[in-house]
């Protein structure tokens, strides 16, 4: 269970320390219309046309802040938005001429970051290794969240005792409750 809690720290350590260095690339250059997470969300995109639901569910960005993040990304000129011809209610984004310029911006940083690889002698093997193991954890969690124990009734709302507590998380089958 040690290195399981570990890789979840390190997962965590590291996207921070990736934001850190989007943000110093950004800096390096005089960016102040986009920050970080929006420069990732429109790298994503790419050269795609896509709609805010596909984003959300291809990035794993919340819902909320994809929806903030876009609308400030299409003030400052880098999406353009269009309602489906199909179906009304979705929206969907893509670059515009300066998005591309950015997204291009991006994927040289992209490439110097990979040169900086090869230097720091971090061979593409181990790469693939871990991101290997990373996709491997991907499944478990969307394995694990669907096996979550659920309670036969609601327990929100009311006080709950030390064996309802207990049970709760040792009961593999649970009936439904009859009202």
């Amino acid at each position: 269970m040690q290195h399981y809690l570990e890789c979840i720290s390190w997962i965590e350590r590291l996207h921070r320390l990736f934001l850190e260095v989007i943000k110093a690339e950004l800096d390096a250059v005089r960016v102040r219309d986009i920050n970080n997470v929006q420069s990732l969300i429109l790298y994503s995109i790419g050269g795609n046309q896509i709609s805010i639901s596909e984003l959300t569910r291809r990035g794993y960005f919340l819902g909320s802040n994809v929806s903030y993040n876009l609308k400030k990304m299409i003030e400052a000129g880098y999406l353009e938005q269009q309602r489906s011809t199909h179906d009304r209610r979705s929206v969907h984004v893509s670059l515009t001429e300066k998005g591309q310029d950015f997204w291009d911006f991006l994927d040289t940083v992209f490439q110097r970051h990979d040169e900086l690889l090869q230097e720091a002698e971090i061979h593409e093997d181990a790469l693939a290794s871990v991101s290997e193991s990373l996709q491997k954890l991907d499944q478990f969690w969307n394995l694990a969240r669907t096996r979550v124990p659920r309670a036969a009734e609601p327990l929100v709302g009311r006080p709950v005792t030390v064996e309802e507590a207990q049970s709760y998380f040792t009961t593999t089958k649970r009936s439904a409750v009859a009202y």
